[in-house]
């Protein structure tokens, strides 16, 4: 299972640190085996909404080959969406088996025009810039339709990482890794398409 976490700059790293910490625990719990993330990117090194630098070995890879995509938000999102090149590249995910993202990185997937007759969801100060790009724009912290998983606003990182790891394995699996992480608030069994 290769999964693709896409960073650029101006991300909020909270959107991209919840997911990126709650995933590898299917590996280090072996749950699953062969699982690999690689930090994907438009350039190699990336500065993030508070300064901190991070340096990215993908740029611009082919995201077909992932069977997961996952993009965090931040206030960059706004202007990356009108960003041809960059947009070009995430419809690249297009047959991914899961994409997934937090806060306004569903303004990415909407650009990419792979929210189409979907129900999506986002931080709530972006719920009007993301309505013309889905079907209806769901206040709930998660959200599901097909392979598509989005999520609210930065703190919801954490959920939807545990949220896949439920959905890739199970509510007891899950449970194992918030008890790892010290995490109450997710509650499992509930994988149906709107988690409030």
């Amino acid at each position: 299972m290769r999964i693709a976490i896409i960073v650029f700059d101006q991300m909020t790293t909270l959107d991209f640190a919840g997911f990126y910490e709650a995933i590898p625990w299917m590996l280090i719990l072996k749950a699953k085996e062969e699982v690999s993330w690689e930090l994907c990117s438009n350039k190699e090194e990336i500065t993030d909404d508070r300064g901190m630098t991070i340096k990215v070995k993908q740029v611009y890879p082919d995201l077909s080959q992932f069977n997961i995509v996952f993009i965090p938000g931040g206030l960059s999102t706004r202007k990356l969406r009108f960003d041809i090149e960059f947009i070009s590249w995430i419809q690249s995910a297009r047959n991914a088996e899961y994409k997934v993202s937090v806060c306004t990185g569903a303004l990415m997937w909407g650009a990419a025009g792979l929210l189409e007759g979907k129900k999506a969801t986002t931080n709530p100060s972006a719920y009007e810039l993301l309505e013309p790009y889905c079907t209806e724009v769901v206040k709930a912290r998660i959200v599901r339709d097909g392979n598509i998983i989005t999520s609210g606003g930065a703190s919801a990182s954490i959920d939807v990482g545990l949220y896949l790891i439920e959905l890739l394995t199970s509510s007891d699996f899950v449970q194992q890794v918030q008890e790892k992480m010290d995490y109450p608030f997710y509650r499992p069994g509930q994988l149906s398409d709107i988690y409030v």
